[in-house]
């Protein structure tokens, strides 16, 4: 399965980890470069110089890694951020979700690729016209934050269509199937989340990996309940995916209300400290009913590839059609 992807970061598997909130850390970025994928990290408002350093060196044992940035997170103090990020040297720097543009240069001047997700094919444009180097089309299955106006097919095609940049499929992909699919839709490779949940490398609980495991195809509910609960600034545009859970269910469609609730959110609060999850949130796409238990990260990368020999069979029928 050569690509674009492949052929630029010297991959194996066209697989990038999406850099997911407290859970992608250096650990589990080294052991997805590892086997074959492109491993990342992500980098929030509250980490600090001290911490990407330590998750970088960690992550740089596997290979080449990526780092994923908030845009809106970098309006103050940003450009000290983006330096600690630049002095990393990651092979890849995805900025999304908020004035990502000024950021663009600066990361490409550096040698660093580029990428923005995108959940339009407005966004899509704008984002080839401010000169990114590539694009994540991110469908609303996706889990954790963005948009829920397109799904990722059919947001895929249209996006293939109009850019001439490469482009990675988001947002339910998380088996072979998945990604033998997106790639022969004409995706360079797949930007994977859910599928890395569980893995023993990730910084998951325990007790969230066995509600990520418990979860069906429909257990995941999007929106802003969990953002306006914990007194998040992230753009209303961008809501998240998550588990369903009691909280979510008793403040869904009353997030005005909650926004002045202070119990609620110390309530909710409190529920992350102790790994309440009835109440604290776990991010996941609609995937997350394909995951089987905990297992090694060097096992989904194993599984993923397995879509080369889908398209080979799929090819080898075509041809006697």
């Amino acid at each position: 399965m050569r690509t674009w992807l492949t052929d630029r970061f010297g991959l194996t598997v066209p697989v990038v980890a999406a850099p997911m909130a407290g859970v992608s850390t250096g650990a589990l970025a080294a052991a997805v470069t590892g086997a074959g994928g492109l491993g990342t990290i992500a980098v929030g408002p509250a980490t600090t110089p001290e911490r990407l350093r330590e998750d970088s060196a960690t992550a740089r044992a596997g290979g080449a890694f990526g780092v994923g940035l908030l845009a809106w997170a970098l309006q103050d103090g940003g450009a000290a951020l983006v330096d600690a990020v630049v002095d990393q040297s990651p092979a890849l720097v995805s900025v999304s979700y908020g004035p990502y543009a000024r950021w663009v240069p600066t990361l490409q001047a550096a040698g660093i690729v580029v990428a923005t997700q995108v959940g339009t094919l407005a966004e899509a444009l704008a984002a080839q016209e401010a000169g990114v180097d590539l694009l994540v089309a991110r469908g609303g299955e996706g889990g954790g934050h963005g948009r829920d106006d397109v799904a990722t097919l059919p947001l895929l095609q249209s996006v293939l269509d109009a850019v001439e940049l490469p482009v990675l499929a988001a947002g339910g992909v998380g088996t072979a199937r998945g990604l033998a699919a997106v790639l022969a839709a004409g995706a360079v490779g797949a930007w994977v989340g859910t599928a890395f949940l569980a893995c023993s490398e990730a910084a998951t609980s325990e007790a969230a990996r066995q509600r990520l495991v418990a979860a069906d195809d429909t257990g995941t509910a999007y929106g802003r309940v969990f953002d306006v609960g914990q007194r998040l600034d992230w753009p209303p545009e961008y809501g998240g995916r998550a588990l369903r859970n009691a909280f979510s269910a008793r403040w869904a469609g009353r997030e005005d209300l909650l926004a002045t609730d202070d119990g609620a959110a110390s309530e909710l609060r409190e529920a992350r400290a102790r790994g309440d999850f009835d109440i604290a949130c776990i991010y996941a796409g609609q995937g997350v009913g394909l995951l089987r238990g905990e297992r090694p990260a060097s096992d989904v990368v194993a599984e993923l590839a397995r879509a080369g020999e889908l398209l080979d069979r799929a090819a080898g029928r075509s041809t006697h059609d």
